[in-house]
Parts: structure tokens; C-alpha cells; sequence
């Protein structure tokens, strides 16, 4: 990949000439003690870990202590080629450059790529280049035989720039994402070019969006030294996309997606050496918690006429050379480095010996548009350059060798045509003999074809799981130390003291009164105060839903568990060639729902893995299978995970979605996938599920249209009660929003218990084996009190507590049941005791032993046809070839 750090998403500003001689320079500060870089020294050539001190020391060593240092590096770098496969290699990648805007929201004082639209037009150019423009260097450069398609373009040009909004509009895209979206696909249709996309930063859904058409994508770091950024005069200010804690997150993001990413650093724009090295230090704990990070570049600053810095000096080839080296000790031998050729004025020996691997994007048809006075090296004249230095030059495609090799989850099924097309088998880099041509870029062939293990629903009971975790559980979840570290915090709840008697007094008086602090003390009540508290709860549900228990007859269908997400508290995920894995049929999924039909329910809850094969639209082909063949079913389907991978696969936004998925027959969704709606333990219990903000979106933009949900909390593993009180405020606020607008909202609150036994964040050591009976008392009593009068119905799980579990919630404040459920693989599959299905007359023992009534109901607790409690009465609520639950 070429450098985008000194042009791509910035913009320019001409107005003060304050950043030139702003800033600590790498230069100014005081020159470490000859024995404080004798130790560093020392250290490096020991392969002893370094701390940001002895890098920052390292980054000023110059002359002999400089070669030290390098060839302690290139030790390091030799040992990764080694382990890689690939020994004496050093990559390049032969690719065209396509700047899609130059228009950017940002003013970067150092930038020259950007521009505005006035010089635009007077330069007969559009706001965008047209795909005619774009496609016409994209087939010349697959004749040359270029293999990637670098799309470089500003941050976010529409948000800054009417005349971009006007544009998009005008095409028929909502955004520019959604426009490099469609110049993607049309590059792989009609060139055969892989994409690599730079459009800035990027949203966790912009990576959904984009992942199914570019094999890699990028974003420069820069700094992580957030003066640089804040204060005026400096190279960052009034750019709101440089932000550090902004720009951490996308790589954050990129990771949490497993999309194969490009960062680096830009040097010498004003940051201090400790600046520099806690920039690598930080670049080094995302790699590794995630693993995701295929390439740093480093690039040397060069000041740029007509630009707010032009009076800044270069970095030094001295100071490249030695951040090249410190970078590579600290991103250790299995990291690839890049400098970028042109940057550096023939001087390759001197890069190669720092211990890069990589030369980058190299053109033979487009210039740097980001860096337009330097030229691109001859590929001829890098590889005699190469050669010269013991390496031998071989061309890699825009997705590194280890990503291609790793498969899925980084590589999407809609992208492996293209990218086996170009790639060697064995070795991951380029068939330099490849034809490069255009593939259809459509959903993967297999559609909806029974596999695998269908009959797990059942079997779960009888013969259990076949392992108590899948084979690649040291990779798939990201770097398990790394979350033992973020995870601690909330490995023991922390105690408060505060008034309880005061906060129990105002529960009683007034629920909707209680201050965060009193519902705090109450979430930590034990004892005769957690009795106390669920007398309050029991009575307050009395006086709002009565006495009666109520349940569904409903069915849940599981129809795939193959999944690559990488939810860390999950035990039902598997890889597609796992034992235990299976996907339904649709006629398999039809046939369930008739069963259940016909023993009385008046539902389906259908959920499943993020199942790479299968198309966005199979969730229409589902609920549309259940509604044809059973036209009275009331489909209960789909997370918000679920509608958020359907909507980013069809390129649909999710109102759009979820509406023609309520065409096709959804009622209502699941509020599952929210866990903790609580980012901080969220990327604890996940890599790769929706951020708590688009659950959100996902929840309302459903209500808005008609679509009711349910909502739930799982707790009890590496959260504190405080996530638990911030997680139902949320949610209240949220119904009360639904309120404000005329929705309905939300039908119930179910309290979701962790189970610990088979979850991987358990087996790692990290979360809690679930609550206590006292966090579960406590979870109910609170949810009923602090969701009122919003939330009226709260549902207890048989499925994870059991029968006497059950019992004390309902007398906690809880009044549903939850459904039969006839199959449950989920919680099964998690280590849950319980079985898999309750009879009618089971939850009526559940209601009788807290000494209640029970009645049936539907999704919406409305009342159920008699014809319906008929059915159900007749065959107890469950399916007649069922076999017997293991207690």
C-alpha cells in the first residue's frame, strides 16, 4: 500500500503560519546519557522487552549507536521472514492510485492533496471522479499488470461541503461510504484489481459495510500526542478526524471486524520522542489484542509549499531510519514495516538494514497524488536496490500473505474468488503470472443447505457437545492477556456503603425517584435488605400486572451456529468444519415451525450465527419460509447483530431493512446482542458484536416502523453493578422515547444469567462463573423497579436458573416465564442444566410453586386464541418425538 498520512483525508489551511515553528521538535529535546543508550542498546540486542523510555532513547541514536540499533532490527525482522515461510523476501505491492475526492472535512496544516470545490470545477473536475474515470485507471492498470487498487480519498467530504452532499445525492448514494462501496465492486466486476480503501475514519458499521468488497483497508495513525491535535496553531487543529482517541478507535474497529488493516505513523511533524515511541506502543497493543494490523508504514515528513508548515524542516533520513528500527523491536519479527521508496532519495540500503519488509504500493502508471513531486522508483531499479542488500523482490497483493492464508473470518466469501484468482496457494503473495481480470463479485452459491449436525437441538440433551471449546479458541478471540488486563476491573464487583435504608424508602414511596446512588446501594443490597428490596419489587409488580404468571407456547430455531463474530461468552459459535456445526434448510426451518404449530404455540424465535455464506436476504427468505407455510405464526426473529449483518451484506440501510424484512413477514425482534450496553465491558465479552450505539439505532429504527422488541442484560461475568444501573437506564430511556413518538416499544425486560461452564472468556480465566443467586435477586427486584412504569413486563429464564431459580424471581418481582421453547441450543450449548424445552405443565408448576397463577400469551402478552390453548393443552406444549431432558 502506498502512504496516505501527508494528503489523504485532510484538508488545507492557508490562514497562519504558527504550525512551521510549533511544537516540541523530535530534535529539541535534551540527548539521552551515553550510558542510557548503552543500556537501551544493550537491551535491544538481548531481545528484552522495551518500555517507552528506552524506546524514546533509541529513537535519538545516531552514528555508530544507530547501526547497532539496526542490525539488532533486521535480526529481528530475519527471524519473522524465517517463521513466515518467506526468508530473504522483501514485498512490494503493484497497484494504481485512485483519489476518489480530494474535497476532505479536515484542515491539516501539512497537506497538499486537499482542496476545494471551486478549484475543482475551475480544473473541468468533479466533486468525485465518475466510475468512467475511475474504471479507465483501474483497466490500464490491470493490463500493466497491477494487482491492487489504492482508493485514497478525504474524510467525510459531504459533511464540510455542500456542493459533495449535492453530488452524492444526485448519483444515488446516501453517503460516501456507500459510494466506495459501489466503485469497489465495480473495480472487482470489470478489472479484477483488489480494492484497498483509505476513506478516513470509518464507524464500526462502515466496516460492515465495506469489508464484503475490499480484501484490506487503511487509515493512518499519525500521532497519538493529542496536543498536536487540540491546541490552535498546531498540525491537527481543526481537523475533527485526527483526534488520537477517534483514530485509535477505527483500528480498534477494524480489529473488533477482522478486517486486515494498514496503519503507521507520519514522523517529524512537531511530536516529542516519547511522543513518537508512546505512538508505537500503542499502534504494538492494538496488533496484539487483535492481530488484525498487516502492515505499519512510517513515513517521513516533507514540508510542502503553499501549506501552513512549508516552513517546517524534513524529517531527517536519520530519524526514519531509527524509528524504522525501534518500531520493529517494539512491533517484534512478525510485524511487516514499510517505508515508502519515493520519500527517501535512493537511500534503500539504509531503510532495509533498519528492518523494513515491505516497499509498498508501487505504480507504474499513477503518481503519489498524497506526495506528487516524488516520483515512484522503478520496480526494476527497487529490486536491483533490493538484490544489493541480499533480498530478493516479490510482489504481494493489497491483503497480506498471512491474512490470505488465515481465510475466513478476514477474508469475506464474496472476495476469495478474486483474491484466489491473483494469490499463490502456497505462499500467500502474488502469481506474478496471474491474469488479472473481473470476476462477478455476488453472495457466496451455497445458500440455505442443510449441514452438519441438525439434529444438535436434540442431541445436546443426550450426548452433549462434542468439545468444550473450538479448536482455534487461542486465536479467533484476539489476545487473551491484553482482555485479562482490560477485564479486571470487574472481576470483583466493588462494595459501596451508602444508605440502603433511605434508598429502600424511596422504592417503596416513589421508584421513579430513586437517584443513581440509592439504585446503586440497592444493586449491592445483601441480606435482610435484598428481602427487603424484593417485598418492594413483588408488591410493585402486583400493583402493575397483577398476580397471574405468564408464558408462550413458542419454539426457538437455531438455524446455523456457524459463526466467525467472535463473542467471547459464547459456547453455541462454530467454524463451518467444526463437529458440532450445522445449518438448517430453508424447508427445514419451514418444517419446525409447522411442528410447533401444530402443539399449540403462537411463535417462533428464530436467531443464528453470523454465518459468512449466506446472503443478506436469507433472512427475508426465512421469515417469508415461516409465514407461507404457516400464515398464523408470529416470527420473532432476529438481533440486532442479525439485522445489522443483513443490512450491510444487501447495502441497505437498516430502515430500509427492516422494513422489507417486516415485508416479508417479520412481527417483532429479539433485544438480544445487547449484553451490557456498556462499551467498556462490551469489547471485553466480544471482538467482533455491534457497538452499544447501534444496537440502539437498530432498536428504535424497529419500533419507529411498527416492529416491537423485547430487551435483555446478561450479567454476572467481568461487569459491576454499575453497568447493570447504566444498562437499565438505558433502556427506560429508550421505551420512553418510543412513548414520546406513539410506539409501542419494547414488550418485555429478560434477565439473561451468564453461563459460565463452556464460555471461552470463562475458560481463559477472565470472567466470573456467573452471578450469584444474590446478583440474580437483585438483577429482577431492580429491573422491575428502576424499568417502571415503562417496562412492565419482566421475564425470569428456566432455561438458566431452573425450576427453583424461576420460583425466587417470580417472588423478586419478575411476572413471565418465558416460553417452552421445544428446542435450546444456546445456553445448552454454554453448560445450562435445564434442558432444552419445558411442558405447559411444567411452567405451571414453576408459577404454582411461588404460589401464583399462571396463563398463556402471545408475543405481545395479548390474550391466546382458544383454539390455540387448545392445541397446546393437548400435547402439554411439546413435540412428541422429543426425548427426555438430562437434569
Amino acid at each position: 500500500m502506498t502512504s496516505s498520512a501527508q494528503g489523504s483525508d485532510q484538508g488545507p489551511d492557508r490562514g497562519s503560519d504558527q504550525a512551521s515553528g510549533r511544537g516540541a521538535q523530535s530534535g529539541a529535546a535534551p540527548r539521552p546519557t551515553a550510558n542510557a543508550m548503552r543500556r537501551a542498546l544493550k537491551r535491544a540486542r538481548d531481545g528484552v522487552a522495551l518500555d517507552v523510555t528506552e524506546a524514546a532513547v533509541l529513537l535519538q541514536a545516531r552514528g555508530e549507536d544507530l547501526t547497532d540499533l539496526c542490525a539488532s532490527a533486521a535480526r529481528v525482522r530475519d527471524a519473522g521472514l524465517e517463521a513466515a515461510g518467506r526468508p530473504g523476501v522483501i514485498t512490494y505491492s503493484k497497484s494504481v492510485f485512485i483519489p476518489l475526492t480530494r474535497l476532505c472535512r479536515d484542515k491539516c496544516h501539512y497537506c497538499t492533496f486537499a482542496t476545494v470545490p471551486g478549484k475543482l470545477r475551475r480544473a473541468g473536475h468533479g466533486m468525485f471522479m465518475s466510475p468512467d474515470e475511475v474504471l479507465a485507471i483501474a483497466r490500464r492498470g490491470a493490463e500493466l499488470g497491477c494487482k491492487e487498487a489504492l482508493i485514497t480519498l478525504g474524510d467525510k467530504p459531504e459533511e464540510r461541503w455542500p456542493e459533495a452532499r449535492e453530488w452524492l445525492e444526485a448519483e444515488g448514494y446516501d453517503d460516501t461510504i456507500a459510494y466506495v462501496r459501489a466503485i469497489a465492486i465495480r473495480i472487482l466486476e470489470e478489472t479484477g484489481l483488489l480494492p484497498h480503501l483509505n476513506p478516513g475514519v470509518m464507524s464500526w458499521t462502515d466496516f460492515q459495510r465495506l469489508k464484503p468488497v475490499a480484501p484490506s483497508m487503511g487509515m493512518m495513525l499519525e500521532t497519538t500526542a493529542e496536543r498536536l491535535w487540540s491546541e490552535p496553531g498546531a498540525p491537527h487543529y481543526g481537523s475533527p478526524d485526527k483526534e488520537p482517541a477517534v483514530r485509535l478507535r477505527v483500528l480498534e474497529d477494524a480489529g473488533r471486524s477482522s478486517v486486515p488493516f494498514t496503519s503507521g505513523l507520519l514522523i517529524g511533524i512537531g511530536e516529542t520522542y516519547e511522543e513518537r515511541a508512546a505512538s508505537l506502543f500503542a499502534l504494538r497493543r492494538i496488533s496484539r489484542a487483535y492481530h488484525g494490523i498487516q502492515e505499519l508504514i512510517l513515513q517521513n515528513f516533507r514540508a510542502k509549499p503553499d501549506t501552513a508548515m512549508r516552513g517546517m524542516p524534513d524529517a531527517e533520513l536519520d530519524e526514519l531510519v531509527a524509528t524504522v528500527a525501534v518500531a520493529r523491536h517494539i512491533m517484534g519479527p512478525s510485524a511487516c514495516l514499510q517505508a515508502p521508496p519515493n520519500l527517501v532519495d535512493g537511500e534503500y540500503g539504509r531503510l532495509i538494514r533498519a528492518g523494513i519488509d515491505d516497499w509498498g504500493g508501487v505504480s507504474p502508471l499513477t503518481p503519489d497524488h498524497v506526495n506528487p513531486e516524488r516520483p515512484w522508483p522503478q520496480i526494476d531499479a527497487l529490486a536491483e536496490k533490493s538484490t544489493a542488500e541480499g533480498f530478493h523482490l516479490r510482489e504481494r497483493l493489497a491483503v497480506y500473505p498471512e491474512f490470505v492464508q488465515r481465510g475466513e473470518p478476514w477474508l469475506d466469501p464474496r472476495l476469495r474468488p478474486h483474491v484466489t484468482a491473483l494469490a499463490d496457494p502456497e505462499t500467500g503473495l502474488a502469481r506474478e503470472d496471474a491474469v488479472v481480470a473481473g470476476l462477478p463479485w455476488q453472495e457466496p452459491d451455497e445458500g440455505f443447505v442443510s449441514s452438519g449436525r441438525t439434529d444438535l437441538h436434540r442431541t445436546i440433551d443426550t450426548e452433549g457437545r462434542t468439545a468444550d471449546r473450538r479448536d482455534d479458541f487461542d486465536e479467533v478471540y484476539g489476545d487473551w492477556e491484553a482482555l485479562r488486563e482490560a477485564a479486571a476491573p470487574g472481576m470483583v464487583p466493588s462494595r459501596l456503603d451508602a444508605d440502603v435504608r433511605q434508598a429502600l424508602s424511596q422504592a417503596a414511596d416513589d421508584p421513579t425517584g430513586l437517584t443513581d446512588d440509592e439504585a446503586l446501594a440497592l444493586l449491592h443490597a445483601d441480606g435482610p435488605a435484598l428481602d427487603a428490596l424484593c417485598r418492594i419489587a413483588d408488591d410493585l409488580r402486583r400493583a402493575t400486572v397483577g398476580d397471574d404468571v405468564t408464558y408462550i407456547v413458542t419454539r426457538n430455531i437455531n438455524f446455523t451456529n456457524v459463526c466467525y463474530t467472535g463473542c467471547r461468552f459464547c459456547a453455541f459459535a462454530q467454524r463451518r468444519t467444526d463437529a458440532d456445526a450445522y445449518t438448517l434448510s430453508l424447508s427445514q426451518v419451514a418444517d419446525r415451525a409447522q411442528q410447533a404449530w401444530d402443539v399449540g404455540a403462537v411463535e417462533v424465535c428464530m436467531q443464528g450465527g453470523i454465518h459468512p455464506d449466506l446472503p443478506g436476504t436469507a433472512y427475508f427468505d426465512i421469515a417469508r419460509a415461516v409465514k407461507e407455510r404457516v400464515p398464523g405464526m408470529h416470527v420473532h426473529a432476529f438481533s440486532p447483530m442479525e439485522v445489522v449483518n443483513g443490512a450491510t451484506r444487501t447495502g441497505l440501510s437498516i430502515r430500509e431493512w427492516l422494513s422489507e424484512a417486516k415485508a416479508a413477514g417479520l412481527d417483532s425482534i429479539p433485544g438480544t446482542a445487547a449484553e451490557i450496553l456498556d462499551d467498556e465491558v462490551r469489547w471485553v465479552l466480544t471482538k467482533g458484536k455491534l457497538p452499544t450505539a447501534t444496537w440502539v439505532e437498530v432498536i428504535k429504527t424497529a419500533h419507529e416502523l411498527g416492529i416491537r422488541s423485547s430487551s435483555t442484560m446478561m450479567y454476572g461475568h467481568v461487569d459491576q453493578p454499575r453497568h447493570w444501573l447504566g444498562h437499565l437506564r438505558l433502556l427506560a430511556q429508550i421505551q420512553q422515547s418510543a412513548e414520546a413518538k406513539g410506539v409501542e416499544g419494547f414488550t418485555e425486560f429478560v434477565t439473561l444469567p451468564f453461563i459460565h461452564t463452556n464460555a471461552p472468556v470463562y475458560l481463559a480465566g477472565i470472567a466470573r462463573p456467573g452471578p450469584t443467586t444474590r446478583d440474580n435477586r437483585a438483577v429482577t427486584a431492580m429491573a422491575r423497579i428502576l424499568l417502571h412504569p415503562h417496562i412492565t413486563n419482566i421475564q425470569t429464564s428456566w432455561v438458566k436458573l431452573g425450576t427453583e431459580g424461576a420460583a425466587e424471581m417470580l417472588r423478586s418481582g419478575a411476572n413471565d416465564l418465558g416460553g417452552t421453547l421445544m428446542e435450546e441450543t444456546i445456553s445448552r450449548m454454554a453448560g445450562s442444566s435445564y434442558g432444552s424445552y419445558r411442558s405447559l405443565q411444567d411452567l405451571i408448576g414453576i408459577a404454582e410453586l411461588a404460589g401464583r397463577p399462571a396463563r398463556p400469551r402471545t408475543t405481545t402478552y395479548g390474550d391466546v386464541p382458544e383454539e390455540r390453548q387448545a392445541a397446546a393443552l393437548a400435547s402439554d406444549g411439546h413435540l412428541p418425538e422429543l426425548l427426555p431432558v438430562v437434569e
